[in-house]
């Protein structure tokens, strides 16, 4: 390797580490967080079996789970125009983000929620709780707990799916490399360079996942879940 690649190498990690903290990161954290509230509509909807709601989110569920992010992203970006609806690149990546993660999401926590056994309900009746207040208290907690682990790699896997934003012009650490490539004429060093900053930015969620599932686990271990209601309904 000559000082021509470590001077390139140098340049690349500066602007792609940067591109991360001013997009990458940010896209992933604010379509995330968009993507959990539309979960968590969609999940609750089903679950309680709300008419015409429920037909809704399962409808909303199958045509973002059966169609490719990249098309996603494409339709909202250059067809939306059409119809007379622009958005800049940044906001119109984070509404796709989040509407496609919170599809998966979406079936996520309704089974989490369908997982939470049929006696807490009960438990949290005959403790004088309402309804809203067992699920805000009870179900939601557990349901959440049982989700942990399939969302932590949807956070993951969306951090890595950011790379298809530069597709629609959106500065990130994908395009920063692609900047710099279309300059120097050396893929192989920059997208292996830009491979390992993703791979950094995954290694510390999983580990942050591991923790917290170790957490959870021993949570779970100390407490049972009876004595959960009888603490939630004391409240």
């Amino acid at each position: 390797m000559n000082d021509r690649i470590l001077g390139i190498l140098a340049e690349g990690l500066g602007k792609i580490l940067l591109a991360s903290i001013k997009v990458t990161i940010p896209l992933t954290i604010i379509g995330f967080a968009l993507a959990m509230v539309i979960a968590m509509f969609m999940a609750l909807v089903q679950y309680a079996k709300v008419p015409v709601l429920k037909q809704i989110s399962r409808i909303y569920i199958w045509i973002f789970r059966g169609t490719p992010l990249l098309v996603q992203l494409f339709l909202a970006y250059f067809g939306l125009p059409k119809l007379g609806i622009v958005m800049d690149a940044f906001p119109c990546a984070v509404m796709v983000f989040a509407l496609n993660e919170g599809a998966y999401c979406a079936e996520t926590m309704r089974s989490a929620l369908e997982a939470v056994p049929e006696g807490q309900m009960e438990a949290g009746y005959c403790v004088g709780m309402n309804y809203l207040q067992i699920m805000w208290h009870v179900v939601i907690p557990q349901a959440l707990r049982t989700a942990f682990p399939p969302l932590s790699n949807s956070v993951i896997s969306m951090l890595k799916d950011t790379s298809l934003a530069a597709t629609i012009t959106v500065a990130d650490m994908f395009m920063a490399a692609q900047k710099i490539v279309g300059r120097t004429y050396e893929p192989l060093w920059l997208y292996s360079e830009v491979a390992l900053v993703y791979l950094a930015y995954s290694t510390v969620l999983t580990i942050i996942q591991r923790y917290y599932e170790k957490k959870l686990s021993a949570y779970n271990t100390r407490s049972s879940e009876p004595s959960e209601v009888k603490a939630q309904g004391g409240n």
